[in-house]
């Protein structure tokens, strides 16, 4: 729930001093064509490039107060990972702040990218910018209907193991490319590699970055007994791609994702 609506902003009356404390926004800012608004954002917010040059106001769970202060903001655009300490600091200063909960999946990721439209007066160009993707993210799911269905495991976290349910954007991934997620309806994204052992997938992907993912398909690699090891079909996948997409960038990692589970 936002501490501040969008629907509150009447047209004409655009904030134009605005803090992102989320990738996703961030990028999705610069696709909307208001990055100009932006004077601020986290380590994180790397993509486009050019958001790597703007000013810098810590994690997005450990936020510099004085810094954001410094930039004058209007607005501070959140996540659910924003301490509500920090947030109730933001508004004892006069700054109005928004919280965006997390996505969990494509749907929900359109109706971010239209909220964040309403918020600095881009409406309009969210909704052409949404149905494109719907209509390529459409088009790739008919391409693929109809054919064999390979088990997939996604892994999402390493020490302690940690596979991707429905709860998180990988499974869309998954599922809209022609996978079946093998840990889709637990609870916990805990898992064991007896589970993976046991469920003997066809696909392994490693969703991280860095010398992480390559230390684990080694230990995958051991386990050939699996099915995804024997043909050789473990794939470490750049997690800023799966993990905080928008719709924009949504449909161009689905099809890379479908090349994936059919080759």
């Amino acid at each position: 729930m936002a501490l501040c609506s969008a629907r509150t902003y009447a047209q004409g009356s655009y904030l134009q001093r605005i803090i992102s404390l989320s990738p996703s926004v961030t990028e999705e800012m610069y696709i909307l064509g208001v990055e100009d608004k932006l004077v601020g954002c986290t380590v994180y917010c790397q993509k486009p490039p050019e958001a790597e040059k703007k000013e810098k106001v810590g994690t997005v769970m450990e936020v510099n107060l004085e810094k954001v202060v410094s930039l004058r903001p209007e607005l501070v655009l959140t996540t659910s990972l924003v301490k509500r300490e920090t947030k109730e600091k933001l508004k004892n200063l006069g700054i109005k702040v928004i919280t965006f909960p997390a996505a969990k999946t494509f749907e929900q990721m359109c109706e971010q990218l239209l909220e964040l439209g309403r918020i600095v007066g881009k409406e309009e160009r969210a909704k052409e910018l949404i149905v494109e993707a719907k209509d390529k993210t459409d088009a790739i799911r008919r391409k693929v209907r109809g054919l064999p269905k390979p088990k997939v495991f996604a892994q999402i976290g390493a020490k302690p193991l940690f596979a991707a349910t429905k709860d998180y954007f990988v499974n869309d991934f998954i599922e809209f490319a022609g996978g079946t997620n093998i840990a889709r309806d637990l609870n916990s994204g805990l898992y064991s590699r007896e589970k993976v052992l046991e469920a003997n997938p066809d696909v392994i992907l490693i969703v991280t970055m860095g010398i992480v993912g390559e230390q684990e398909k080694k230990i995958w690699e051991k386990y050939d007994v699996i099915k995804a090891v024997r043909t050789k079909r473990i794939y470490i996948l750049d997690s800023n791609e799966l993990c905080s997409p928008t719709p924009v960038s949504f449909a161009d990692t689905l099809e890379k994702v479908v090349e994936i589970l059919h080759p």
